[in-house]
């Protein structure tokens, strides 16, 4: 089973883990088995069947452009990453 590290927005949903194991073969899958043993963290993740445009994934250490799409194999680890905006340009 893979590796899901969960940000510490979902913590709360999870009891407080850092990390759990998740089966899946793609991030879709993982985030629906994911939501099936800790209830609410596809609300977290996901919005209408696409990640939010705030989470990135990253799988193996890799962000993904795929997205929902990215494959996953049981010795994966899947980090989600809440996307940072904002700040003050410099010119």
């Amino acid at each position: 089973m893979a590796t899901v590290f969960i940000p510490s927005m979902m913590q709360r949903l999870t009891s407080h883990k850092e990390s759990v194991e998740v089966p899946g073969s793609d991030v879709r899958e993982l985030i629906k088995n994911l939501d099936a043993l800790y209830p609410g963290c596809k609300d977290l993740l996901v919005d209408n069947m696409e990640l939010k445009p705030n989470i990135s994934v990253a799988v193996d250490g890799m962000l993904s452009q795929m997205g929902l799409l990215a494959e996953v194999t049981e010795d994966s680890e899947v980090h989600f990453v809440a996307a940072l905006a904002g700040g003050k340009s410099c010119r």
